[in-house]
């Protein structure tokens, strides 16, 4: 059983306060939004209330401005296929080499499919978006950007206000996938020029299912799953209202947590393990990312191997993307930042929550060195 869970990027427990606000959906109050009913207004408040949740959470100025969906990849293709639906006419995208899949996957189907021209702007070193390539990119026939608020691997932030203002300013619609940002880092969609921004309800300590996308009123955006008129006619489908009021009151409470004691864990992480392991690099860029996330290369090993072997010592971590599982290769992600092959193979992604200890860190910090000498000790003697 895993005594330390440390790959909250790929997903979070649900918060028992979460469960708590759920279950009377499923047991009690559990009547269709659409009916007329008491118990279906019942339900219809509560879709009302925790749509007001999540509008609260990311600052966007009006209420109707959320659409619930069954998370993050569904979002993002609903911002994406849904924004080209609405602008005939224009027919580039431009997106990060570092995208999740449900961009990135997405955006090279639109090339082989309907001839789309995609722009893949590079990264640094430390995962920071190549500004004047982007700029570049920009033209009269960009459709829309998709640029990620924060990386599913690194934790790098990117600088998406003024990303949106500048794709606005080409006449272009700006998506975020903030699956990783949203309740991590502040912020106000009232105050920016973002159109679309995508968030996943199983990242932020809600269940896995349920998500939302924002869509700054005035955005046409073509329904993707037709047939009733349920989100303001953006998604049709019975709504997932015990999903709905999870992530509504998980919004709630990641509105009122302090992520101070998170990023003073992942510093403690990260300067215990370099202080113990050589040849170890800390990837991202370190001043402007998620407090949770510590993304580490070890020369010399496997990543695969060093997840595997904490895992048998109760320690949960990722090599990567939780998306790209069990591939050996190293992830896109690291490609695209140029790390040097004898760290790009042993890259171990290191995710907080607010139910991490200064225990369970010191606990990571005393085993992962013996992990890492036990495999390059292996090594050295197959080598041999």
């Amino acid at each position: 059983m895993t005594a330390v869970y440390l790959d909250n990027n790929a997903t979070t427990r649900v918060d028992p306060r979460v469960v708590a606000a759920m279950l009377p959906m499923l047991t009690e109050h559990y009547g269709n939004p659409s009916s007329a009913h008491e118990s279906g207004t019942l339900a219809k408040r509560a879709v009302a209330a925790a749509r007001e949740q999540v509008r609260a959470l990311i600052g966007a100025a009006h209420v109707d401005e959320i659409v619930f969906t069954s998370g993050g990849t569904e979002s993002d293709n609903l911002a994406i296929l849904g924004a080209l639906a609405a602008r005939p006419g224009r027919d580039e995208i431009v997106i990060s080499a570092v995208e999740h899949p449900a961009v990135r996957t997405l955006c090279a189907s639109l090339a082989r499919t309907r001839g789309l021209v995609i722009h893949e702007i590079p990264v640094d070193a430390a995962g920071r978006i190549d500004r004047a390539a982007y700029q570049a990119a920009l033209s009269e026939r960009t459709a829309l950007v998709s640029i990620m608020w924060a990386n599913n691997e690194t934790g790098t932030v990117f600088p998406v206000a003024d990303m949106a203002a500048e794709a606005n300013a080409a006449g272009a619609l700006f998506h975020t996938d903030a699956v990783q940002a949203v309740g991590r880092v502040p912020m106000v969609l009232a105050e920016r020029m973002i159109d679309l921004l995508s968030l996943s309800g199983h990242k932020l300590h809600a269940p896995k299912g349920i998500g939302a996308l924002y869509v700054r009123r005035g955005i046409k955006l073509a329904a993707q799953t037709i047939g009733g008129s349920q989100e303001r006619g953006r998604r049709a489908g019975t709504e997932n209202v015990p999903g709905i009021v999870a992530l509504g009151t998980a919004c709630a409470l990641a509105a009122a947590s302090d992520d101070t004691t998170i990023a003073f864990l992942r510093d403690r992480l990260e300067g215990g393990l370099l202080a113990r392991v050589a040849d170890s690099w800390v990837l991202g860029d370190v001043e402007h990312r998620v407090p949770n996330t510590a993304c580490i290369a070890f020369a010399g090993v496997e990543s695969e191997a060093i997840v595997r072997l904490l895992d048998r010592r109760g320690i949960a971590v990722s090599s990567g993307s939780a998306c790209a599982a069990g591939s050996v290769e190293p992830s896109h992600v690291v490609r695209a930042m140029g790390v040097p092959e004898r760290f790009a193979r042993g890259v171990v992604r290191f995710s907080l929550s607010h139910e991490t200890t200064a225990a369970e860190i010191d606990r990571v910090i005393e085993t992962v060195p013996d992990v890492i000498a036990e495999l390059r000790a292996d090594q050295l003697e197959s080598a041999a």
